[in-house]
């Protein structure tokens, strides 16, 4: 059974007792990281961890993290997870995220999620160029991770060989979203002051996403992460996205993993499931676990490895189906060329 590395964490580090670079060379992966900087002059932390021999590289995964989240923490965990089962993985921050610069530096403001998407195609398309050329590539997502996904896949249809959608913001929970009337007028509150930060959900992000505690104590301790509410332009924009995902399902071609916990309160599990039975992908695969919450990390080690060892199996398997459709195809080239 596959052992996600975070059951080696504690509630103040994702490494435990070791630091970084022993974790890493305790997994067999090497890590580097860059800043770049994108077309609005924003500076975004990158990072990829890359299989040690003996393992063979057999895919790319490019990582892509949710609303108050980064690519580093509990993401990177999940990055050495795939890593150390062949996977070269890369990861970006995005703006106002974890080491990013924030949008008139402000943290967690996101008004547009186009240029977050944009930032992702971009570094993701150079990353696969210079990095892992010829190489399956799949797109693992988490939350507002998995609309920043869609949005990928609806724009580069053809480019990606796979998706994992994990707690996908295919919609917002009803428990989580703003109380009435707040949630019908939030498109006044949006246009009038944009970053007021005192949009009032239902419950804080880290008190209804972990269920064990020490976990949650540990997204806490995160020097990247703050707790706060939404601020009303970017409230206004995740609920606008969910709607717009949401009627264009059928649009969904890529082959697809859907993996949801039943009791998220955070996103709607109903939402992922719908996204699931009106997807046009021929390949398509739903995971809906009974009693889990919306981080799916943030369950009982038990939990944790059925549902990662899940995900790790699918992208192993299609990535060895590339590898066998390749392995066809140059030996019908060569039998043309005899």
């Amino acid at each position: 059974m596959v052992q996600h590395p975070v059951a080696e964490a504690n509630d103040q580090s994702p490494f435990g007792t070791l630091s970084p670079s022993e974790f890493y060379a305790k997994h067999q992966v090497t890590h580097n990281s860059e800043y770049i900087t994108n077309s609005r002059g924003l500076k975004l932390f990158t990072q990829w961890w890359t299989p040690l021999p003996p393992t063979k590289t057999i895919g790319c995964v490019a990582v892509v993290h949710g609303f108050t989240g980064e690519s580093s923490w509990f993401v990177q965990l999940t990055s050495i997870l795939f890593a150390k089962h062949g996977f070269v993985v890369c990861a970006i921050d995005h703006q106002g995220h974890g080491f990013s610069d924030g949008l008139d530096n402000l943290i967690y403001h996101i008004p547009d999620i186009n240029p977050v998407v944009e930032d992702c195609m971009r570094y993701f398309k150079t990353f696969r160029e210079t990095r892992a050329p010829n190489l399956p590539a799949f797109l693992y997502s988490e939350s507002l991770g998995g609309a920043i996904a869609l949005y990928i896949t609806l724009r580069q249809r053809g480019a990606w060989d796979g998706l994992i959608l994990n707690g996908a913001m295919c919609g917002i929970s009803a428990k989580f979203k703003p109380p009435w009337p707040l949630e019908h007028l939030l498109f006044v509150v949006a246009a009038v002051v944009p970053t007021w930060s005192v949009i009032p959900t239902r419950g804080s992000i880290p008190e209804l996403s972990f269920k064990e505690e020490w976990k949650r104590k540990l997204g806490c301790a995160s020097p990247g992460r703050v707790t706060m509410r939404p601020r009303a332009a970017t409230a206004y924009e995740l609920m606008r996205v969910c709607k717009e995902l949401q009627g264009r399902f059928e649009e969904v071609d890529v082959p697809l993993l859907v993996v949801h916990g039943g009791d998220d309160v955070v996103c709607d599990p109903a939402s992922a499931k719908e996204l699931y039975e009106r997807a046009a992908s021929a390949d398509k695969t739903l995971k809906m676990y009974s009693g889990m919450w919306h981080q799916l990390i943030g369950e009982p080690e038990e939990n944790v490895n059925l549902v990662f060892g899940d995900m790790v199996e699918w992208l192993q398997n299609r990535a060895e189906r590339y590898k066998k459709d390749g392995d066809v195809a140059r030996a019908a080239a060569s039998d043309g060329r005899a």
